[in-house]
């Protein structure tokens, strides 16, 4: 636990059973006496990419308000401090199973289970997603920021945005070293991501036909690179999907954070007739006095 005064502020990781992995996420299981310049003022001072405060029980142990704020922002919808609030509230409670968070963008069911061992788990189901365009002069802007020649991408998935809680817009490297390869202008970045509503970027590249590598700027939030982001990654199962990139019924590996030293792993599925994406990973109480 995080000392914020009268605040119980957990620590959690999300997407990785170790805590060194995946993604951190702040907790506050109680933030029902909390205005928003507080809760923002406590996703500041932990320095997570985000934190997720329950502020209000809506069935005991079950049913939640969850809001999620970035150290510069509140966001409408945050996968990994999804995956972390339901943990953390399965091991308080004692009970994994069901549980529905009511976000900002919308109804969240989420599911956790334990395995023999100990690990959690954590499965969320997104709301309805969609997929648009992006005009050609603002992804010129954003390969200039990134300062990612055209000629870097892979043709066979062409840059979108997409929207599943919120929206990320979805840029496809051509091979391994691309990816690995990212130092961007920071400030041209965001000012593209706050005129286009984006809270990250997705960046890909397809090592099979079902497994991918990504990696996240998120500058808007005040963090150059999320480890691990949820959010994104169900974006990305409905831009398969509308792509037809995959078949209606698949199970997509998502592997974020290797190139900051934060290996996570989700585990993204697609249901025919479905249209809303489930999302699943890992997740782990973080010690007290660890990164």
């Amino acid at each position: 636990m995080t000392s914020f005064t009268d605040v119980e502020v957990l620590r959690y990781t999300a997407f990785s059973s170790d805590p060194a992995g995946g993604n951190p996420a702040g907790v506050v299981l109680d933030a029902s006496g909390l205005d928003d310049a507080r809760m923002l003022a406590i996703a500041a001072g932990l320095g997570y990419s985000e934190t997720a405060f329950l502020t209000e029980e809506l069935e005991p142990g079950r049913a939640y308000t969850i809001r999620y704020f970035s150290p510069f922002a509140e966001v409408p919808f945050c996968g990994h401090a999804t995956v972390a609030t339901a943990v953390a509230l399965a091991e308080r409670n004692g009970q994994p199973g069901d549980l529905v968070f009511e976000t900002p963008a919308g109804t969240v069911p989420t599911t956790v289970t334990v395995a023999d061992d100990g690990v959690y788990r954590a499965t969320l189901t997104s709301v309805e997603p969609h997929v648009e365009e992006i005009a050609a002069a603002d992804l010129t802007e954003a390969l200039a920021a990134l300062d990612w020649p055209a000629g870097d991408l892979d043709p066979a998935l062409p840059p979108r945005i997409a929207y599943a809680g919120a929206r990320h817009l979805i840029v496809a490297a051509g091979t391994r070293e691309r990816l690995a390869d990212l130092s961007y202008d920071f400030d041209r970045l965001a000012a593209l991501m706050r005129r286009l509503d984006l809270t990250t970027l997705q960046l890909v590249w397809r090592a099979d036909p079902t497994t991918f590598h990504v990696r996240d700027p998120f500058p808007v939030g005040g963090v150059v690179e999320d480890p691990a982001t949820g959010a994104a990654g169900a974006a990305f199962g409905a831009y398969l999907r509308e792509h037809g990139s995959v078949p209606d019924e698949a199970v997509v590996t998502l592997h974020q954070g290797e190139d900051m030293g934060r290996p996570g792993v989700l585990t993204v599925e697609l249901r025919a007739g479905e249209r809303r994406i489930r999302v699943s990973g890992t997740g782990a109480r973080i010690p007290d006095g660890s990164a």
